[in-house]
């Protein structure tokens, strides 16, 4: 359903429903970026980060995802730096499972023992006393998937936690966690121009779970000939178009682009009011990209 006119600028997609009693505005943010270079420690501009965190909420996002791993720590710790006490209405997501040692170093991590320490230091970290949505930010190869979740669910269990998810995930991993724990949203890489994940999309449209895209304007490839096409067209950004694409194409798809700069955020938001024309949105469902792996 669209949102009315007069709304903020985020609300304008609409919004979505996490775990049948967290409904969000259809445009969130994703805070890897408000980190240094590596994703590692805080950013060179903590005032910009600080201030991105502040516009996202005056827009009307009111859906932040994040990570223990982003920085490590310091995503969490500028969220809370920026906007504790949070608005009412401000749905703080963050993940575990991976545990870093040095800029663009990732480890995995997701042993119970792990994940029951990991949950105090975010809850510390964004001054909470239940994390909202808590995911799995990847399966562990090393320990058991089910182990994992299982964990998740005793968190759960305990009230540290409201909701679970997952992230990087198959469909089988989707359906094992679903056996122990309800799953309220998935986050895998999809975007316009990386549609290895659709079938996933559309279980999580068919069973109400919410997807959440990450890499969703497909940062670092050259935008599709029909995304630039429509965005000349439009005088938009390829970044709106793909973001609109999105948008529509499932109900249940919550964007999470990130960004340090209040400029692109703003720029981002505004795909919440930019909606492709029926042929304009055929003519890109009609484009079959190349798979992510054999792109050059």
């Amino acid at each position: 359903m669209q949102a009315a006119s007069h709304q903020l600028p985020a609300a304008l997609a609409g919004d979505v429903t996490l775990g049948g009693d967290l409904t969000v505005n259809r445009m969130g943010y994703g805070a890897m970026r408000i980190t240094g270079k590596g994703i590692w420690g805080r950013p060179d501009d903590v005032p910009a980060a600080v201030a991105t965190l502040r516009r996202a909420v005056e827009l009307g996002v009111n859906f932040i995802d994040t990570a223990d791993s982003y920085g490590p720590d310091s995503s969490e710790e500028l969220i809370a730096e920026a906007l504790y006490p949070y608005p009412k209405e401000l749905v703080i997501a963050t993940k575990v499972g991976w545990v870093r040692h040095g800029p663009g170093v990732w480890q995995h991590n997701a042993s119970p023992a792990h994940i029951e320490k990991a949950i105090e230091g975010s809850l510390k970290r964004l001054r909470l006393e239940r994390i909202d949505v808590y995911q799995l930010h990847i399966p562990d190869p090393a320990v058991s998937f089910d182990a994992s979740v299982e964990t998740l669910a005793r968190l759960r269990d305990q009230g540290k936690v409201r909701h679970v998810a997952l992230s990087n995930v198959t469909l089988e991993h989707i359906r094992r966690a679903e056996k122990i724990v309800p799953i309220v949203s998935v986050q895998n890489r999809y975007s316009f121009s990386d549609r290895e994940w659709d079938f996933v999309v559309d279980y999580c449209a068919d069973k109400g779970i919410v997807f959440m895209p990450w890499g969703p304007i497909a940062q670092g490839r050259k935008a599709n000939e029909v995304v630039e096409k429509i965005a000349d067209a439009r005088q938009a950004s390829t970044a709106v178009v793909s973001l609109a694409w999105l948008l529509r194409r499932s109900p249940v798809i919550l964007p999470i682009p990130g960004t340090g700069s209040v400029k692109h955020l703003e720029e981002n938001v505004s795909a919440a009011a930019f909606q492709l024309t029926d042929a304009e949105f055929a003519e890109m469902n009609a484009v079959a990209p190349k798979p992510f792996w054999l792109r050059g």
